[in-house]
């Protein structure tokens, strides 16, 4: 967390998923069919079976599916929690600070992600990444076109737990990396802004990144997601 926030919603994965209440598991906006999206280099078809919690974390599994997608590639079960349609509806807001802490992933083909979207845009990444680029983070704030990598190799490997976290700045969105500031892209995400989250396992079809090499389940871990909020009279608060 950043000095002089407050914890206003979190999921410590400790108690079984409130499906429904708070988090949705089987459809997401950002899909062009709710539960799958062939178009944006995904393998994906949803099922809330593919994440499972236990022993205080998250768990995500991909496995290959009997469907086939819409551009003939065959699809793989993955997972995927969106606040987005639950019962609670939480978004977040200008100013919120999201932090979340994950496990990276090591099959080929992984792709997992912690970002935002509402209305068919309103995109922020506060991570994503590709175990073909093992030491690299992607960052992206899509609401006004920025974006980063953040290369560590130390601290991001496959199967290293990281912390990564996000300020949504009206006027800059900053990175944060076991607690230290990696990127401030100075465009932030306006006064208004507000979005759904969005955890997940993707899987790449191989046009950016390489697809799975062999059908065998791929896992990603994730600790907690939290979201702070900060007095906006006091910011920005020392780093």
């Amino acid at each position: 967390m950043i000095t002089g926030t407050s914890l206003i919603w979190s999921e410590e994965f400790n108690a079984p998923i409130a499906w429904g209440s708070k988090w949705v598991g089987d459809r997401t906006s950002a899909y062009r069919y709710g539960d799958h999206n062939p178009d944006d280099n995904k393998l994906d078809w949803l099922t809330p079976d593919c994440v499972l919690v236990s022993d205080g974390m998250a768990t995500f599994t991909a496995t290959p599916a009997g469907h086939v997608l819409e551009n003939g590639r065959q699809a793989w079960h993955t997972g995927l929690l969106t606040t987005e349609y639950s019962g609670e509806g939480f978004q977040v807001r200008t100013g919120d600070y999201i932090e979340t802490r994950v496990q990276l992933p090591t099959g080929t083909g992984a792709w997992p992600a912690l970002w935002t979207w509402k209305d068919g845009e309103n995109e922020i990444d506060v991570f994503e990444y590709h175990p073909d680029n093992p030491n690299l983070l992607e960052l992206s704030n899509h609401v006004n076109c920025a974006s980063t990598y953040h290369s560590d190799v130390d601290a991001v490997a496959p199967k290293k737990w990281v912390t990564v976290g996000t300020r949504c700045g009206a006027q800059s969105v900053e990175w944060y990396v076991n607690g230290n500031r990696v990127c401030c892209d100075g465009t932030g995400v306006g006064p208004d802004w507000s979005a759904y989250l969005i955890l997940n396992l993707s899987l790449s079809a191989g046009r950016y990144h390489p697809a799975p090499a062999a059908p065998v389940p791929i896992t990603f871990g994730v600790d907690y997601v939290r979201v702070y909020r900060g007095d906006t009279a006091v910011w920005p608060l020392r780093w």
